[in-house]
């Protein structure tokens, strides 16, 4: 939390830099001072070795260990306000939890303008519209200029009026805008780009709510307790059983009473579907926050949530940090999702930042899933989190069951054996959609030589390069290394190469001769690159004529898709065994995810799994008896194992392209932890240093050491003192290493 009590004529700032460095810089003040006096979290403009970054005032005191002569004076302040304390303070408790750097923390959370040193204000358009004069001018006039005469024709067409960009889009200009105003034929109104959330006399629904069952009633019911309290709830709802509308009236009650609400949402394939609902339902500004936004657009959605305007704010992780001047509520949907676990530079997990920031803000949390995580159920069944149940769709139909089709020893065209075809082929011809799954890409998952055995190797990694078709080409999906199809056999020479297993564009391609007549659409990370491309795929889908949709994990997260009757997973099997403790849970909550997209409307739905191993015990009882009783025999598991969520963990990684330098310095690093546990009386398990998963990756070596605790606080201290003495070792300037804390992965 920024200190209040700071100097009102600071000696020193310490001041937080963009960089990986874990320490403040202090600087001295500027001659010129802000105009409220230097306060943290004020943004100024320093000199930092060669070059002029934006930094963020942290601390403003008397003292510094530097002679005072010798330190740099502020160059600029930028700000005449500090950034909202909301937002320093998280993302001061984010860099402390996740043992990250307080400047670099502070670069990711603010909007790219405001890492440039933009002014912080409110975005401008200008609004368009005729004047009592412009409306009573005859059609065409003025006639010596046509292109003016078309411009006021266009706008009397549009009586609340236009905006500029719309204007020019039409291949209009300034000039002639600026001409008709001149003659008073049109004015121009200012307005903000969000717009403003005025008193509307017909109250902030613009459409009706819907009817809620029993059970959504009383979720809503518990949830309206205690609106103005801290009060975390896992809103556990199998797929379709109408949690949407239960956020949307939680929403309602929320921005009611003047505040606003923020809702995470984990894919940005997702946000044109949720925005629309939002938009359809509220007359208020809703806005959205996501990695699609460009500079402009996302400074803009982040001011207006800092200024109150924006009442409904909709985002994917990075969303979280996003001021909001009166929080009312915290929603994070699919909360089980890991797309929530940033993987990479700052590794936060969205899901557990809203937990704190709904306590520090004292404001209700929901985190609703038809497949909780196994932390958040667990937090549920202790009582931490209040667990509110939805049993039922909000069709009159049961959610589908997993028929297991058991694979081993059948014939398989595209990844289909005869009999699922049939399944297809009866769906479609009863005028219904068919969803095809499975989570590869490509054509196949490798390409092979038939005469001498050879597979097409990633150079960089230990593994297989994908075999694409569209166009041809061998992909490693780690690493992004590509390279032409071979004509023949690099090894042997022999022309007889042939693809090894099923990817999306093979399933595509033996559907699309199987069905000539009916269109099949792929959706996959390839086929969605261009803009929109997603959106108008799903449009199209949502028409309710016969089709077959191809897809990946894109197609099971939260989509809405009424005319789908049966879901097909071509494999099932590819998380059963991983080495990776998460595996199981994941693969449960993907299965289940996908299931829940059949039979969403009036008509039931069927879901046929097929495996190799349909004998498996956790995939029977994942059929039989559903995802709850999976997920109770996990826990249990977990807890005998002494595995999260009943003991925390911290992944130290290092990678070199010298897998020596990576090992010397994860055994030296492994030596001196186990040392100071021991010193400090710390019941902090240090395991390892062990090669990850994947040993070598983008031409880079892999390992791993793993810190295991009973008590948080305890993993956090030895974790600092790592991070310390990484920063101190000469060893680990020449390797890259990262620390996470609660990872989510063990690749």
């Amino acid at each position: 939390m920024p200190d209040t009590t700071f100097p009102s004529r600071p000696r020193i700032l310490g001041v937080a830099i963009p960089s990986p460095l874990r320490r403040l810089f202090d600087y001295r003040p500027s001659t010129e001072a802000p105009e409220h006096g230097w306060q943290p979290g004020l943004r100024v403009r320093v000199s930092f070795g060669n070059r002029q970054v934006v930094g963020i005032v942290i601390e403003c005191r008397d003292h510094s260990d530097v002679p005072e002569n010798k330190l740099k004076a502020i160059d600029e302040c930028l700000d005449s306000r500090p950034l909202p304390a909301d937002w320093l303070w998280l993302c001061q408790f984010t860099a402390r939890y996740y043992q990250h750097a307080l400047g670099d923390t502070l670069h990711h959370a603010l909007p790219a303008r405001l890492r440039q040193g933009q002014a912080l204000e409110t975005q401008i358009r200008e609004h368009w519209r005729l004047t009592p004069q412009g409306q009573q001018t005859p059609s065409g006039e003025p006639a010596r200029a046509p292109r003016q005469a078309a411009l006021l024709d266009m706008l009397r067409q549009h009586p609340t009026g236009l905006v500029s960009q719309a204007i020019m889009a039409q291949s209009f200009t300034r000039p002639q805008l600026n001409a008709l105003a001149s003659k008073g034929l049109i004015k121009a109104t200012e307005e903000p780009l969000t717009g403003t959330p005025e008193h509307i006399s017909k109250g902030y629904l613009a459409e009706p709510t819907l009817s809620l069952n029993r059970e959504q009633s009383a979720a809503l019911a518990a949830v309206h307790e205690q609106l103005d309290a801290f009060h975390p709830c896992l809103l556990h709802g199998v797929t379709g059983s109408g949690k949407t509308e239960v956020y949307l009236q939680l929403i309602e009650a929320v921005v009611s009473r003047g505040r606003q609400a923020l809702v995470l949402i984990p894919e940005i394939s997702l946000t044109p579907q949720t925005l629309s609902r939002f938009r359809r339902r509220f007359r208020l500004p809703v806005v959205a926050l996501h990695s699609g936004l460009n500079d402009s657009e996302r400074l803009d959605a982040w001011e207006s949530a800092a200024s109150g305007r924006a009442r409904i704010i909709i985002g994917t992780r990075s969303a979280i940090f996003t001021p909001l001047e009166k929080p009312g509520v915290i929603i994070v949907d699919e909360e089980h999702d890991s797309s929530f676990k940033q993987q990479d530079g700052l590794r936060y997990h969205a899901r557990d930042l809203a937990v704190v920031r709904a306590q520090r803000a004292d404001i209700p949390l929901v985190m609703g899933s038809a497949t909780p995580s196994l932390e958040s159920l667990q937090r549920a069944l202790s009582g931490h989190y209040r667990h509110l149940k939805l049993t039922q769709r909000a069709t009159r139909h049961a959610p589908a069951k997993l028929e297991l089709v058991d694979i081993r020893g059948r014939v398989r065209h595209g990844g289909l054996t005869p009999p699922v075809q049939k399944q297809i082929a009866a769906t479609i011809a009863d005028g219904h959609q068919v969803l095809v799954f499975i989570n590869r890409r490509g054509f196949a998952p490798t390409l092979s030589c038939h005469a001498c055995g050879w597979m097409a190797d990633c150079e960089h990694c230990d593994a297989r390069m994908t075999l694409h078709r569209q166009p041809p080409l061998l992909v490693c999906h780690h690493c992004e290394h590509r390279s032409p199809q071979p004509a023949v056999c690099p090894d042997c020479g022999s022309g007889d190469l042939r693809p090894l297993g099923t990817g999306t564009e093979r399933s595509e391609e033996t559907l699309a001769e199987q069905f000539p007549d009916t269109p099949v659409h792929r959706i996959d990370r390839d086929s969605t690159r261009r803009r929109d491309s997603l959106e108008q795929i799903l449009n199209e889908v949502r028409r309710g004529e016969p089709c077959l949709l191809v897809g990946t994990q894109m197609l099971a997260k939260g989509h809405h898709l009424p005319h789908v009757t049966l879901v097909v997973v071509i494999n099932a099997d590819a998380g059963l065994y991983a080495s990776d403790f998460r595996a199981l849970e994941h693969s449960a909550q993907l299965l289940e995810q996908v299931a829940g997209r059949a039979g969403r409307a009036e008509l039931p739905g069927r879901v046929l799994v097929q495996t190799l191993h349909a004998d498996d015990p956790n995939l029977r009882l994942l059929a039989n008896e559903g995802y709850n009783a999976l997920a109770e025999q996990l826990l249990e598991e977990r807890r005998i194992a002494a595995l999260p969520p009943f003991r925390f963990l911290a992944l130290l990684r290092i990678e070199s392209p010298r897998e020596e330098q990576a090992r010397e310095l994860a055994e030296a690093a492994g030596d001196a932890l186990r040392q100071q546990l021991q010193h400090r009386q710390l019941k902090v398990d240090c395991l390892g240093p062990v090669p990850a998963p994947m040993e070598r990756r983008q031409g880079r070596y892999h390992l791993q050491l793993m810190l295991s605790a009973a008590k948080r606080s305890q993993l956090h201290e030895a974790s600092a003192w790592l991070v310390a003495w990484l920063e101190s070792e000469s060893r680990a300037r020449r390797v890259r290493w990262s620390l996470d804390i609660d990872p989510q992965t063990l690749s």
